[in-house]
This record gives C-alpha cells, sequence and structure tokens, in this order.
C-alpha cells in the first residue's frame, strides 16, 4: 500500500486532481459506445459513421497527444490540462444536439480526442511520476491509474438510466455537466509545474535533450519499440469492446442493461488490476508484465465469443478483461520514465500512445465496417485475439531476451 508519509502530504491535491481528471475523462469516454444504438436509429447515423467518429476521436487522441507532452516543458501542465477539460465538455455538448455525422464527428470525435489528449491518461501519469519519490513511483502510478477506473462505475449506469428515463441526448447532456468537474480537477492536478523536474539515474535519459533528440533516442531503442508495436494491439482490442460490446449483446437478445453493466465491472475491476500491476512492476519486469496482459485478455476474448451471452459469462468477461484492462498504463508510463526520465516523459509516452490510438482507429471502425458486411463480429474478434497473442508473446519474449542471464526478475 501507498502510505502517506508527512513528506506526501503536501503532494496529495495533485494527485487527488490527477485521479479526479482520469476519473471523469476516461469513465464518460468509456461509457459512449452505450449511445450508439439510439444515435444510429435517431440522428441519421449509420453503424459504421458512428463508429467512423469514435474511431476520429481516437485517432485525434493519439495525433494530439505527444504535441500536448511537447507543450508541457514549455507552457506547463495546467494550461495545457485546463484546455483538454474545456475541448472535452464542448465536445459532449456538440454531441447532445447532433443531426447527423459531421457534427458527431466534430463532437465525439475531434473535440473529445483533443481533451483526452491534452487532460486524461498520459497527463495524469506523467503530473504522477513527477510528484512523487522514485521508491513508490509504481505503486502511486497503479494508484492513481486505479481511481481513473471509478469514472465507468458511475457513468455507465448514469447514461443508461437516462437514456431509459428520457432519452440518449439526455443522457449526453449528463455526460457534459460531469465533464465539467474536470476543470477543477485539471487546476487541482496542475500545481505540479511548481515542482523541479527529479533527476534520473539511467543512461537513456533524454533530460539533457531537445524534443527532436528525445525522439530520436526513443526511436533508437528497440524495447520501446516493440513496446510501442504491442501498445498499438492493446488500443484495437480494448476500443473495440468499448463500442460493440453493447450493440453485440443487444443482438444477441441480452437485456440493454447488461451492456451498461458490464461496462461497470470492467472499470470496477480495473481499480483491482491498476493496484496490482502498480505493485507488480515495481518488482518485476514492466514490459514483461505487459506482455503477459496482453496474452491473457486475447485468451479471455476468444473464451467468450465462442459461446452465446449470458448475464453470467458477461458479468465473468468483464471481471476478468477490467483487471487486465488499466494495468497497461502504470507499466508504460513507468517504463518511459526509467528509461528516458522525466522532463519528455509526456512526449514520449505520448507518442507510444499515438500507436495505440492508431489501433483504436482500426478496431472501432474496423468493428463496425465488418459488422455492415458480415452481419456480424466473428472476423472482427478472430482479428484481435490472433494479433493479441502474438503482440504479447513478442512483448515478453523481448523483455525477458533484454535482461543479462543472471540478473533477477525482481529488483535487488
Amino acid at each position: 500500500m501507498l502510505r502517506i508519509s508527512p513528506a506526501l502530504r503536501p503532494l496529495m491535491p495533485i494527485l487527488i486532481g490527477a485521479s479526479l481528471m482520469l476519473t471523469l475523462t476516461m469513465g464518460l469516454r468509456q461509457s459512449l459506445g452505450l449511445f450508439m444504438p439510439s444515435i444510429t436509429s435517431d440522428a441519421v447515423v449509420t453503424v459504421t459513421q458512428f463508429t467512423l467518429a469514435i474511431s476520429i476521436q481516437n485517432l485525434c487522441w493519439g495525433v494530439f497527444q505527444p504535441l500536448a507532452g511537447a507543450a508541457v516543458p514549455r507552457w506547463g501542465y495546467r494550461p495545457v490540462m485546463m484546455t483538454g477539460a474545456a475541448a472535452y465538455a464542448l465536445g459532449l455538448a456538440l454531441m447532445s444536439t447532433a443531426q447527423g455525422f459531421w457534427m458527431l464527428v466534430i463532437g465525439a470525435g475531434v473535440l473529445i480526442g483533443l481533451g483526452m489528449a491534452c487532460a486524461s491518461m498520459a497527463m495524469a501519469m506523467a503530473v504522477t511520476a513527477r510528484s512523487v519519490p522514485a521508491s513508490v513511483r509504481s505503486m502511486a502510478l497503479g494508484c492513481v491509474s486505479a481511481a481513473g477506473s471509478l469514472g465507468a462505475l458511475i457513468a455507465a449506469p448514469l447514461g443508461q438510466g437516462l437514456m431509459q428515463a428520457l432519452d440518449w441526448r439526455a443522457a449526453v447532456v449528463g455526460f457534459a455537466v460531469l465533464a465539467l468537474l474536470i476543470l477543477p480537477a485539471a487546476w487541482s492536478a496542475g500545481k505540479v509545474d511548481r515542482l523541479p523536474v527529479p533527476p534520473t539515474a539511467s543512461t537513456d535519459s533524454a533530460d539533457s535533450l531537445s524534443a527532436r533528440g528525445a525522439l530520436a533516442l526513443a526511436g533508437r531503442n528497440p524495447r520501446f519499440l516493440v513496446m510501442t508495436g504491442a501498445y498499438f494491439v492493446c488500443g484495437m482490442q480494448l476500443v473495440f469492446l468499448t463500442t460493440h460490446l453493447p450493440a453485440y449483446l443487444e443482438l444477441c437478445g441480452a437485456d440493454p442493461m447488461l451492456g451498461a453493466t458490464a461496462l461497470g465491472v470492467i472499470g470496477g475491476f480495473n481499480v483491482l488490476g491498476s493496484l496490482f500491476f502498480g505493485w507488480a512492476g515495481g518488482r518485476w519486469s514492466k514490459q514483461a508484465l505487459l506482455g503477459g496482459i496482453y496474452m491473457a485478455r486475447s485468451l479471455v476474448m476468444a473464451w467468450f465469443f465462442m459461446q452465446w451471452p449470458t448475464a453470467a459469462n458477461t458479468v465473468i468477461f468483464a471481471a476478468l478483461m477490467g483487471f487486465l484492462w488499466l494495468g497497461v498504463g502504470p507499466l508504460v508510463s513507468g517504463s518511459v520514465a526509467e528509461t528516458f526520465g522525466l522532463r519528455w516523459q509526456a512526449m514520449l509516452q505520448g507518442a507510444a500512445f499515438m500507436f495505440h490510438q492508431a489501433g483504436s482507429f482500426l478496431g472501432a471502425l474496423g468493428g463496425g465496417i465488418a459488422f455492415d458486411l458480415l452481419g456480424d463480429y466473428d472476423l472482427a474478434v478472430a482479428f484481435g485475439v490472433g494479433l493479441g497473442l502474438t503482440a504479447g508473446a513478442v512483448q515478453a519474449t523481448v523483455a525477458l531476451a533484454g535482461r543479462p542471464p543472471s540478473a533477477p526478475l525482481r529488483p535487488a
């Protein structure tokens, strides 16, 4: 457990702000798939167009992420995160008024994507890593990542309840009101700008380099490149599920509330997974753990989609996937910080995340196209499972092969 020592107490407003910011941005975004059946029947858009808007969101998130990270050393975390918070709330407001494809693209796609780049996972992880001592960094990253999982526990049932009581537009307005809380959370997390950048002992530290030099250093690091490639597959799997799982369950005749329940269970077990992998990342190879997560996810997906979904096996599936969901956050962030230092962490983590979001684009849009063409998700699931097993095996193999033969997995 991460103890609140006297040295950490002044940092709690920063960590709480980062946690709340991550809770809201991730929880609201992960619940957008709930609206797909209603929007496609009411707003004159097809399943493919809706998933294209979500795909554009993920692509914008990925493209803007390294740019937002590069802006931090120049302007500071607070201005960048506040900009993202405002863009996020505005995007939801526009989404609630969408009458067709293009307003959906601007609101749910571009603006929410910008908001996620400036005020979500990468920024919250970078703020946390900069705030706390290296001795507790991995556990602190796991705790903040766990807090980011709680949003889906609130957002998914709230969205489904508002849709059933009123309509989908009222539900999105409710999301926009919740998103306004991102502003004070980002303001509080932005106090990190007053802290100095801690030094790093890594021989690959990029702290003394320019932004271009830091990117070049990362581009020459084989383990960073493998981690980035596997991160692509991670994004493809997760966004396929958040976008298409509720529609898949309805297609199979399940109660519409089951989709919201599944997303909520994912969020709840995210907490346990993030805490566990934050703890484990301080003891074993972070990149080997990442490979294990990707392979385990793929096996769980294969098991679930090979049988008819029921309330029981859907909840079990959601629990297993939730445990394996956001645990990648503290592992990737900790790996980047350990290898390259903290000055350019947000940018380098953002560069890796850009590939994650390219995978997200493929997962959301590819699933929609496969469904429109074939009438089911079988091909999309088989593709995701196969790539996940391959990426996980390569990630774990390279991570373990990079250790000296006599070196233990647990650091001395």
